[in-house]
């Protein structure tokens, strides 16, 4: 089996060269082991690093985003007939020699992709928040993490860890369109698409002087958690997405209608509760829209899987193993 290890680099040279004399030089099942840089616009020698520690680098001058990377990363390792790619980043929050635990279960023929798991403990299996981890960083994920799980009707602890490992059918399953980050994306397309997924301990450390590439700040981390999730109810739960938002319109039209028919019934008048009538209707109507949305979402959510299967089916003519 071959093995391509990239990390995804913007102003790493601090680091960068640890990481890659870090990756295990062997690995049981593993023929060929290959490091990859992809180098996202950097203002330092991060490439030059990179290069004098036995990577190839990937660069073409321009910082065009975590999301942009990675989705060029899994063209590297399909077009190169890889048959495991691991993803981790270069500032030595991971420790390179756990690479070797995140292969092995797609090695065994176990998994189809395998990811990080900051937040349990390694020897009781317990959920904590690893130290210096902001606790909104914390809360975000594990919230996140619920959410996937729920959507996926499996159980998972870390959905946004940025260490992970790709067999190949994942590779060909994962088609992500993110603006900004791919973490929680890749993760939820591919438990939709009922890969074999399971996750192994690591060891993850937080620098108080490290500053995150994705989260500039906590209220920012915050929202793009909280636009992550809706999305994640409306494109693979659009009837229940759409169905909870009708739901609380409707309730709310029953009660402003029950009160103001009510009170006709008993006094023969409207008013004072004319506006509750107008109110009633309204709320009702907009919960009917919303309920229309849900049908229509979900007969568009069954176009997008037949174009998600055209995609892999593309992809695997695309990246034929016939020069493996």
């Amino acid at each position: 089996m071959k093995l391509i290890v990239v990390s995804i680099c913007k102003d790493e040279a601090a680091t960068i060269g640890r990481v890659l004399d870090g990756v295990p030089e062997k690995i049981k099942g593993i023929t060929q082991i290959n490091k990859c840089v992809i180098d996202d616009g950097s203002s330092d020698n991060t490439a030059e690093i990179a290069t004098a520690h036995g990577a190839e680098v990937i660069s073409d001058g321009e910082s065009k985003g975590l999301a942009f990377r990675f989705r060029q990363a899994l063209g590297i390792a399909l077009e190169r007939n890889v048959d495991v790619m691991v993803n981790i980043d270069g500032d030595m929050q991971f420790e390179p020699g756990d690479i070797s635990k995140l292969v092995a279960p797609i090695e065994q023929g176990r998994a189809d992709f395998v990811a990080a798991d900051r937040f349990s403990d390694k020897v009781t299996g317990n959920y904590r928040r690893p130290a210096e981890m902001p606790l909104a960083k914390y809360l975000g994920n594990r919230l996140g993490a619920k959410v996937v799980s729920a959507l996926s009707q499996h159980e998972f602890h870390d959905v946004t860890s940025g260490f992970r490992a790709y067999g190949r059918e994942a590779m060909f399953a994962l088609n992500t369109a993110g603006e900004h980050t791919y973490t929680q994306e890749s993760f939820q397309v591919l438990a939709m698409k009922r890969m074999r997924i399971t996750s192994v301990p690591v060891v993850v450390s937080y620098h108080k002087d490290r500053k995150s590439r994705v989260v500039k700040s906590i209220l920012q981390y915050t929202a793009v958690s909280a636009m992550n999730i809706l999305r994640s109810y409306r494109d693979f739960a659009p009837l229940r997405f759409f169905g909870w938002l009708g739901t609380i319109p409707f309730v709310l039209s029953v009660v402003a209608l029950v009160i103001f028919f009510a009170h006709y019934i008993v006094r023969h008048e409207f008013s004072p509760y004319k506006f509750l009538g107008f109110a009633g209707v309204y709320l009702l109507t907009m919960a009917i829209v919303f309920w229309a949305l849900g049908l229509v979402a979900d007969m568009l959510s069954r176009v997008l899987s037949n174009q998600e299967k055209i995609l892999e089916d593309v992809k695997r003519m695309k990246y034929s193993d016939k020069d493996k």
